[in-house]
């Protein structure tokens, strides 16, 4: 067959009655699943409910098609396709509505996601991978819109690495033979936003296998898709994306949300499309309802009119698919009646299990602090008030683990004064609560597995008398190659990445020798470039996606944040993506090309760590580091460093730089002065000035922002120096404010100050243009002089006389 032949080998009337019977109940098991889930959520027992009523069919449909392997990037209305793959139960479910933190009964995320957020998980409880060839997998899921699309691009690229690259042919846990499909779903409202755009024409440009769902049920919340899609429909706006018999594109489908036999052809043809040809498919589920409207945050009667509502229950898919079982003689009313009532009885039947799962775990430590509380109670001058704490708690109807903790509290402020017995077993106790709640809710934030990047230890590069003085570039450049040799599943790629080696040629040279696969260019599209990376390091390779300016990395904050840093966490240690963003910054020239956002970088990408290395070595040295753990990483190169001289290591590939540990570059005792960065060799070249001046500065390097020093040894200095600056490139109150906090108030360094502590950083506005821009709109030698000469005239004005 031609790759432009539409493939029509598989129909729906190979499927036995049997079979479609099963599909049937399905679909009413998640129906019932909806309609009880609302009642929960509006009976008070969740604090929110999202369901999937009126997808069932479409779902059921392409589930049929979902091999071993394969993988789903989606949307939070996708129950019943989550159930029809084995990798969800109703109890399972509803141990979701109701925040189970509890990850062997909430696998999805031990309740860290609210309900309808699905994720399986590929990791085993040590961190490590688990098989992904013997499961049907799951990204995990995001309520941003659309904020699926862009990893979705990297899963189906996964599959083509596999395939076309022979050294990672025996990674048969990750991939056989790359014949994988990446299965994404998403709203039809959701369509309008711009990574959705973005991941389909990357995904038409790369020919990946993806297949996209597009539920349409007319509505986005309550705007009609009129407001939404140009011409009022997805697939015929992206008409001019479809593939010819001359030109590549991608595949459009359109089909009834409530017609069984055409769902399951469409699906069959789509995916076989997409799995022996690598077409890119597109599948628009037209017609499809939402019978329980958006969520439980309010009612669609509000929007829809009569006649749509009327429309919505005469074309709901289950009443659809039961007209047409019993017109096929499938069945009779009879047998569907029996069905759809062990549908709602099973359903109703699991939600008391998962009900009573999470009722029992909070009764079982309510019950142990009230048997503390009336120990407590027997002290005279505490039982009334104890009393009260604990008649509050047998009466209350509220089923939740902060009550709990909430009484424990209260008490032991009431019994702050008293030394009993009684009161110290009650501190033990809430001290344990204390760590076991940490866990539930507090852990996987990064690697907690051996192969954390935090357990990488130093080792510093060979460094000889008749090294070669190279460009730092090259530095870089020779370090890559050395890692591309050594790590098959490693690829490289951004805009200019490939052919001419980046914009600074710090990968020259190395598509050639590697392949366009594992050095790549790709558009401009940093969104995607993320969302790329994303996928591919959930399939097991390791990637090093470049955004070219540190500025550009606005464009994919959102992906960086909402996913990537979030990933680990919000699966409860399930999954990973040891995805590393190579970008660079700092001091270029103009509005658009001298950012230096850090504090909103630091803020927002909590989960990845944050590398600022004041040389190239340095971060080639990350680089190694980074390759041998399994977290995600941003590393910021330094933009002034590319033709600046640098010894070239003798251990290129193997030196490494440990995370959260600073470098002491000077040492002095008059102040303590902490930086990062280019500003940090600027700082370093006005240190000779402050000496001829009398002030010995002790200059410190963090290196790394995220995880910033592990070991107080900025600390160290100050309880040396008693006097600190903090400087930096970002805006005022930007990560000078965040170090100057991690500094005086978590390192307790507020104790060792004589002298006001300071932050010297940019002005608020963007960068001027030009070297006069730079001037006076960021830190310069004179600011840096004068600022710390500053400080000392606080304390001794005799010797340090003011300035102005």
């Amino acid at each position: 067959m031609s790759h432009f032949e539409v493939i029509k080998s598989k129909k729906s009337s190979d499927k036995g009655v049997r079979e479609t019977l099963r599909d049937y109940k399905l679909a009413r098991v998640s129906r019932e699943i909806s309609l009880l889930g609302e009642r929960e959520a509006l009976l008070g027992r969740a604090k929110f409910g999202i369901f999937g009523d009126g997808k069932e069919l479409a779902q059921i449909a392409m589930s049929s098609q979902f091999r071993k392997g394969d993988f789903r990037s989606g949307y939070y209305r996708d129950q019943t396709f989550m159930l029809a793959i084995g990798e969800l139960t109703p109890r399972q479910f509803f141990a979701q509505l109701y925040a189970h933190p509890d990850v062997r009964h909430e696998p999805c995320s031990a309740g860290r996601m609210m309900n309808g957020h699905f994720a399986t998980r590929l990791l085993n409880e040590k961190g490590e991978w688990v098989s992904q060839t013997d499961r049907r997998n799951t990204a995990a899921d995001m309520s941003p819109t659309a904020a699926q699309m862009p990893r979705l691009l990297g899963l189906a690229q996964a599959s083509k690495v596999y395939r076309d690259h022979a050294q990672l042919h025996n990674r048969t846990e990750f991939s056989r033979g790359g014949r994988e499909v990446a299965f994404g779903t998403i709203g039809d409202a959701s369509t309008s936003e711009g990574i959705f755009w973005e991941t389909i024409n990357a995904a038409g440009v790369l020919q990946v296998p993806l297949v996209v769902s597009v539920w349409d049920d007319g509505f986005g919340i309550s705007v009609e898709k009129k407001y939404q899609t140009t011409k009022e429909s997805i697939s015929k706006a992206l008409e001019g994306f479809r593939r010819t018999e001359n030109e590549k594109g991608i595949e459009i489908f359109r089909v009834k949300a409530w017609d069984y036999t055409a769902l399951m052809n469409t699906y069959s043809e789509a995916v076989e499309l997409a799995r022996e040809h690598y077409v890119p498919v597109l599948v628009h589920v037209e017609e499809a309802t939402q019978p329980l409207g958006h969520s439980t945050s309010g009612s669609h009667e509000r929007y829809k009119s009569k006649e749509r509502l009327q429309w919505e229950e005469e074309y709901c898919c289950c009443r659809k698919m039961r007209s047409w079982l019993l017109k096929k003689g499938h069945s009779t009313p009879e047998e569907l009646d029996r069905i759809e009532q062990e549908a709602k009885d099973e359903v109703k039947q699991e939600q008391k299990r998962a009900w009573e799962a999470i009722r029992s775990s909070i009764q079982e430590e309510r019950r142990q602090l009230e048997v503390l509380l009336e120990s407590l109670a027997t002290e005279d001058k505490l039982h009334d008030e104890i009393q009260q704490i604990l008649t509050r708690l047998e009466k209350s109807q509220r089923f939740f683990f902060k009550d709990v903790i909430t009484a424990g509290r209260k008490a032991l402020r009431l019994a702050r004064s008293s030394g009993s017995e009684a009161r110290k077993r009650l501190s033990d106790w809430m001290e344990e609560m204390d760590r076991k709640n940490r866990r539930r809710y507090n852990s996987h934030l990064i690697s907690e597995s051996i192969r954390s990047p935090l357990h990488v230890e130093e080792v510093r590069p060979v460094l000889k008398n008749n090294s070669d003085l190279v460009d730092g570039r090259v530095v870089l450049r020779n370090n890559f190659d050395k890692l591309l040799s050594r790590y098959p599943e490693l690829l490289i790629f951004g805009e200019d990445s490939g052919r001419l080696g980046d914009v600074n040629l710090g990968l020259e040279g190395l598509q050639k020798k590697y392949g366009e696969f594992r050095v790549g260019d790709t558009g401009i599209r940093e969104a995607t470039i993320i969302g790329q990376g994303i996928g591919l390091a959930l399939r097991g390779l390791r990637p090093i996606a470049e955004i070219q300016y540190l500025d550009y990395l606005l464009y994919c904050i959102q992906g960086l944040s909402d996913d990537l840093a979030s990933l680990r966490y919000r699966t409860a240690g399930g999954q990973k993506a040891p995805l590393i963003v190579r970008t660079r910054g700092h001091r270029l020239e103009g509005i658009w090309h001298s950012g230096s956002p850090m504090g909103m970088i630091i803020n927002s990408l909590r989960g990845v760590h944050v590398c600022v290395p004041r040389n190239l070595t340095d971060a080639a040295g990350f680089y190694n580091t980074l390759l041998r753990g399994d977290d995600p990483a941003l590393v910021i190169e330094p933009l002034n460093a590319y033709r600046k001289k640098e010894q070239l290591p003798e251990n290129l590939g193997e030196f490494t730089v440990p995370l959260g540990v600073p470098e002491l570059v000077r040492e002095g005792r008059d102040i303590t002065v902490v930086s990062y960065g280019s500003t940090c060799n600027l700082i370093e070249s006005v240190l000779p000035e402050l000496a001829r001046s009398g002030i010995s500065v002790e200059l410190i390097d963090v290196r790394t922002l995220l995880p910033f020093d592990r070991y107080g040894r900025v600390l160290e200095s100050l309880k040396k120096t008693n006097r600190i600056c903090f400087i930096d490139e970002d805006v005022p109150g930007g990560a000078t404010g965040f170090m100057m906090q991690q500094v005086l108030d978590l390192q307790g360094g507020f104790r060792y100050l004589d002298s006001a502590p300071r932050c010297l950083t940019a002005k608020a506005h963007r960068t001027a243009y030009s070297t006069d821009g730079d001037y006076f709109s960021k830190p310069n030698a004179d600011d840096i002089f004068e600022t710390i000469w500053d400080i000392m005239s606080e304390s001794s004005p005799g010797k340090f006389t003011p300035l102005s």
